[in-house]
């Protein structure tokens, strides 16, 4: 049970999906989430608006929110038209908001619904996209963003220890800022009888400040398949090396 609507305003066009089901649903089966705070809470829905000629330039404009039961996510993307053979430039501001289960609950002092949960992971980015043109089987794109995490309890308080008393940041401040620098290169060729795919991807983390996070990443994924009579015959190898190892900020 649901709504879905479609709007044009001018040239922008802005779609509404409201899903009323999972409402319905978790008030049956957790009647303890009836006395939540806001009518709207227990609703999932998405908003998604789109504008393809903001400034008269064919400059598109693409803002988007969806929302879950306990997540939510907000992009936002600024693309300026460019001819084919030159790369191609995206402007990204994105904020998420989703639950964490790599932290073991939180102490009395940071107070939440219940000493062992409700621990939420915060995440906000800005940066810069940009996707080199494609030459022959390769393709590639690197980032750039700045980005700035915490994690916060139900009621949006910040938390810095967890239930053990241990720091949940690398930095041990409230929150951890960090430049990362992303560069992804992938191959991809096929026939009527088999395909290749190869992925690789680099993520660094540059100190502009002295607080900001340092780390290295790297991963990669190969893909082989091949075609023997009436079955398909599929190989894939992945992997990966991170320069340090914590919660799912990583």
């Amino acid at each position: 049970m649901g709504a879905q609507k479609s709007i044009h305003a001018g040239k922008a066009k802005i779609d509404v999906n409201v899903d009323f089901t999972h409402k319905l649903c978790a008030s049956l089966m957790l009647p303890s989430l009836r006395n939540t705070g806001s009518p709207l809470s227990l609703i999932i829905g998405s908003l998604c608006i789109k504008h393809p000629n903001l400034f008269g330039g064919s400059e598109k404009l693409d803002v988007s929110w969806d929302k879950g039961l306990s997540d939510s996510n907000v992009s936002i993307t600024y693309r300026r038209p460019r001819p084919e053979w030159l790369c191609q430039k995206c402007f990204v501001i994105q904020h998420s908001f989703s639950p964490e289960i790599g932290v073991h609950g939180t102490p009395i002092d940071n107070f939440s619904r219940s000493g062992s949960g409700d621990v939420n992971l915060s995440r906000l980015s800005v940066g810069l996209d940009r996707n080199e043109p494609a030459s022959s089987d390769w393709s590639s794109s690197t980032s750039i963003k700045f980005e700035h995490v915490q994690l916060v309890n139900d009621d949006g308080r910040s938390i810095t220890r967890d239930i053990d008393g241990f720091p949940v940041t690398c930095s041990g401040s409230p929150h951890d800022s960090m430049l990362v620098l992303k560069q992804e290169s992938q191959f991809a060729k096929a026939n009527d009888h088999s395909f290749s795919r190869f992925s690789m991807q680099i993520e660094q983390g540059i100190p502009i400040l002295s607080k900001w996070l340092i780390f290295n990443k790297f991963k990669f994924t190969a893909t082989k398949g091949v075609k023997l009579g009436p079955a398909f015959l599929l190989a894939r190898r992945h992997g990966s090396l991170p320069s340090i190892c914590n919660w799912r900020a990583w």
